[in-house]
Order: structure tokens, then sequence, then C-alpha cells
């Protein structure tokens, strides 16, 4: 049962949307909504009705489209102008007109911002405060107050921040969020801020933070222990500028570190799927070193910490990464060891012997590997072909051989400039019987795969579902003083199933080639193929549109 006394505040919705780069429409924030409902936040703010047009439709459609279980939907706004009436105020109205349950004003708390941004005194700005919130909790709303710059404002003027705090609770507000608007303060000062405005108003706090010394979340936990009972925040820490308290990570410590059940264990472990979710609708992906969800959040690459971590997880873990919905990853490469492989290979679905000479004759492959330019942390494909290879002390058996492949790019002079075209061929033999295809694509790479496709689709039932979706090449001329002189990283993707393979030469068209075939071979490895081409000799055509890299 989640915490009743606590309130979780997203303002994804609102204050994350003005990040950099993210632009959501109607539909966009109706799913992000479900996917924040169904973690268990109690509250979302849903945006700005009345000065953003996309925030006022996305209202009127929520209150037919957005069955929410958990979260009670909060609408945003500002206080009455200076002079004008409550009633009669157009943004309070559209505020009203939102149907929320709850609204959540911002009010200035920070004297400079009252006579310069307002441009009204002090005395009016209260005003401003108690009116418009008694008006809306007549008109049945519960209302929360944002003090904005809050802590700014009470170093500057510590006795009308009090009053800000103390009047709108008077009129009715249920919550007054102290806010750190520009990012600057630090956990000590957030928490003696808080203490004592708790301590000398008596008034039920929350906080909202953002990151612009790197402490929102540290900041948002010192507000919780020293008393606040609301914390607002947005999912990936998304926000202007440098973004806002990351609302996973203080779930995350909240429940993990301080043992506040916020949200049922049971939902906490949906935490990761949660903010895959919400990257893939925002298309903003959060940093794969996010604490608890982020990709390498339980990734260990050193020797000395693989070793550790086959005796015991716990030992170079803070916490277990299924609580949250997260897995340990190891990644191969020549810092690790024999530990590092018992792992990855364990992590695979192999069961492997400690100590055992396959481990160790992986290990000696990957270390040499490295040193010739490759990189298995980005090719768990290409390591577990290695792997298999090892453990059965055979050459890896392949289920097609190649014969020869080509290509050839033909720069043409058109009407609006060079046109490039490039064509690769493939000869191929599978079960003895020999199939020639011919790709077109925008590139040696796109060429290449396409002809692979073209030859071996009808083949095998696995590989049209196969797709290339990233390609990347790196020079290396001098950095490994090996004879590689470029390592070409690629992804594929099959369902919902993504993996990398890794190829080096001299050639970036040679390399791209043996990752290519690295990727086919490794989801054949358990797929027999299906039934061969009738002529002895089977030539195909293919041609793509540039989508693949």
């Amino acid at each position: 049962m989640a915490e009743q006394s606590f309130q979780l505040y997203d303002t994804t919705l609102r204050d994350g949307a003005q990040q950099e780069g993210m632009v959501l429409t109607v539909e966009d924030k109706l799913a992000v909504a479900r996917e924040l409902d169904g973690l268990g936040v109690g509250f979302i703010e849903g945006g700005w009705p009345g000065a953003v047009p996309r925030d006022t439709e996305f209202f009127r459609r929520a209150r037919t489209e957005l069955d929410l279980k958990h979260a009670v939907l909060a609408a945003f706004g500002a206080t009455r102008r200076p002079g004008v009436p409550a009633p009669v105020d157009p943004q309070v109205r559209a505020l009203l007109a939102a149907e929320t349950p709850v609204v959540t004003l911002v009010a200035k708390s920070h004297t400079g911002h009252v006579r310069d941004a307002l441009r009204t005194t002090l005395a009016e700005n209260l005003s401003m405060i108690g009116g418009t919130v008694r008006h809306l909790v007549h008109a049945g709303r519960r209302v929360f107050v944002d003090a904005e710059h809050y802590f700014d404002g009470y170093q500057l003027n510590r006795e009308y921040a009090l009053a800000v705090v103390r009047t709108a609770a008077e009129a009715g507000a249920e919550t007054v969020v102290l806010c750190d608007t520009n990012g600057g303060s630090l956990p000590d000062e957030v928490a003696a801020v808080v203490a004592e405005t708790r301590a000398l108003t008596g008034v039920q706090l929350g906080i909202h933070c953002h990151n612009d010394t790197g402490c929102a979340v540290a900041n948002t936990m010192a507000a919780v222990d020293a008393g606040a009972v609301q914390a607002q925040g947005t999912a990936h820490g998304y926000g202007e500028r440098c973004g806002n308290a990351d609302l996973f990570t203080v779930i995350a410590n909240l429940v993990l570190k301080r043992g506040r059940e916020v949200v049922p264990l049971e939902r906490l472990a949906g935490l990761a799927a949660t903010g895959r979710a919400i990257a893939e609708l925002t298309e903003l992906p959060g940093s794969g070193a996010a604490p608890y969800i982020g990709e390498s959040a339980f990734t260990h690459k050193a020797g000395l910490h693989a070793s550790a971590l086959r005796v015991d997880p716990d030992l170079y873990q803070h916490t277990r990464p299924a609580l949250v919905g997260n897995a340990m990853r190891t990644l191969v490469s020549d810092m690790g060891g024999r530990s590092s492989i018992e792992l990855k290979a364990r992590e695979l679905g192999y069961d492997v012997e400690a100590g055992s000479d396959e481990v160790a004759r992986a290990a000696t492959r990957v270390k040499e590997l490295e040193n010739a330019g490759y990189s298995f942390e980005s090719a768990d494909a290409s390591f577990e072909l290695l792997l298999r290879e090892e453990l059965t002390g055979a050459p890896r058996l392949h289920p097609f051989e190649v014969e020869s492949w080509s290509v050839s790019v033909l720069g043409v002079l058109g009407a609006h400039g060079d046109e490039v075209r490039t064509e690769a061929t493939v000869r191929l033999s599978v079960q003895g019987r020999a199939i020639t295809a011919t790709g077109h694509g925008n590139g040696p790479v796109n060429a290449l795969d396409t002809a692979l496709h073209a030859a071996l689709d009808p083949c095998f039932p696995a590989l049209p579902r196969l797709e290339l979706v990233d390609y990347r090449v790196r020079v290396l001329s001098g950095e490994t003083g090996s004879s590689a002189d470029a390592r070409v990283l690629v992804s594929y993707q099959a369902g919902s199933r993504r993996w990398g393979t890794v190829g080096v030469g001299p050639n970036t068209t040679a390399a791209s080639w043996h990752a290519l075939l690295d990727a086919v071979h490794y989801v054949l490895l358990d797929e027999p193929p299906g039934q061969a081409p009738d002529a002895p000799a089977h030539r195909v055509m293919a041609s793509v549109q540039p989508i693949r890299p």
C-alpha cells in the first residue's frame, strides 16, 4: 500500500515539456499521463490551460479519454493579474474551465520579481495570491501554490517569503511548494530553509527543484528529510536549462533508501519500463547512466568488479536491479578477465565452470582481438559467437558459405547534381546450391545488407524480420598499434530483440561486411534452413529506398 500522506507530483507535461527539443502532441501527452498513472504517481500536472492552446485541448480531451486509476490531474496557472478580480481574470477562468480536481498556482515569493516582473506592490501580490486561492477553493478545487524563487527570495527578504506561504495557506491552499526556480541552491541550504519555514508557519510544504547545480535530486531528498510532504519532479529530469529533479530517482530513493513506500513495491518494479516508454513517446532518451533505470546503472566492466560480483552481486551494487525493473550486465573488454567472461556467459544463458580452460581461452582471445581494434562492449552478438567457438572447441559451423561479394558505386551527373548509385552483389551457397543476389542502397553497407536479405530470406524463415538499425565506424590508425584501420559497429533488431556486432579491418567496407555476416550468423545460431531453392543456381535482384544506414 502506497504511503497516503506523501504526495508524488509529476510535472513532465508542463515543466518537463520546456526542455529544448521536446515537442509533445496532445496524443503524446495523454499517453505519457497513462504511463505515469500506471507507475502510481499521485498527481500529474497536465499543462497551462488558457495560455497554451495545446494544453487547453489536452484538458478537454482528458475528460473523456483519460481514465486515471491512481493519479489526480492538475491544471497549472498563475494568480490573477494585478488589479483584476479573480472571478473575471481570463487565466483564472481558464483554470476552472479545465475541470481538474487540482489547480496549481504559481506565485511570486521574491520581492525583486514582484516589483520588476509583476510590476506591482508587495501588498497587491499577497492580495493576488489570497484572492485567487480563495476563489478556486470556493469553486471546489484543491489548490497547491508553487512559491516561485522561494529560496532566493527567502535569503533576500525572509519575512516576505514567509508571508507568501502564510497567505496561501490561510486562503485555503492545501500545500505550498517551495521552488528552487533557478536551481542554484545546495542541499544544506534547502534543508535549513524548509525546516525553518515549516517551524515558523506550520504549513504543509512541498519541494520543486531545478538541476542547475546538479543537486536537484539531492535537494529534493534534503527537503523531504526536513519535512516536505510533496515532491515535484519530471520523468528523466526533463526540463529547461539543466532540467528538473528526476522523479524516477526520487521515487526509488524514497522507497529503497528511506523506507517510504510512496509507490507499492510491485509498481516500483515497473520503473525502468515506464522510463523506456516515456523516452519513446518524447523521443528524448534518458541517460544510459541514469540512477536505477539507466542501461548502465548496473553494468560492470572492470575485472576486479567482475571477480567480486561472481561471488556476491551485492558487493558492487547498492541495491538489487530487479527492484526497479532493471538487470545487471557485464561488459566484455580487455579491462576484464576470466570473471568477466564467466559472468557474461552466464548472463547469456551458458552454464560455464569457474576457472575452466574454455573461459580462459575466451578471455585470452578477447584481449588479443581488442588489442587488434575490436570492441565487444556494444557487440554482444559477436562475443557470443566467439564464446560458442571456445566452449565447443571447434570452429563455427556456418549455415551458408560465402563465395564472393562486391560493391560498386557510380556517380552520375543529374538534373539536381550528382546522383550516387550503389550496387552490391553476393555469391553464396546454401546446402550446396548456389545463389547470386544483387541489392541496391544508399551506400555500400545498405546495398550489402539488401543483397544478403535477397539471397538468404527465402532460405531462412528468421531472416526477413532482421533489420539494420544503426551503423557506426571509427578510424583506428595509430590508436592500437595494430594494422587495423577501421572498427565498424552494427546494430540489428528482430522484433523486440536488439544486438550488436563488430568488424575490424584496413578496409571499411570489408569490416562492415564481416559485421553484417556476424549479425546474420547470430540470428541463425539455432535456426535450421528452410527449403533451399530448387534451381542449381538461383539469381535474385533487390532494391531498397534509403532507409537503413
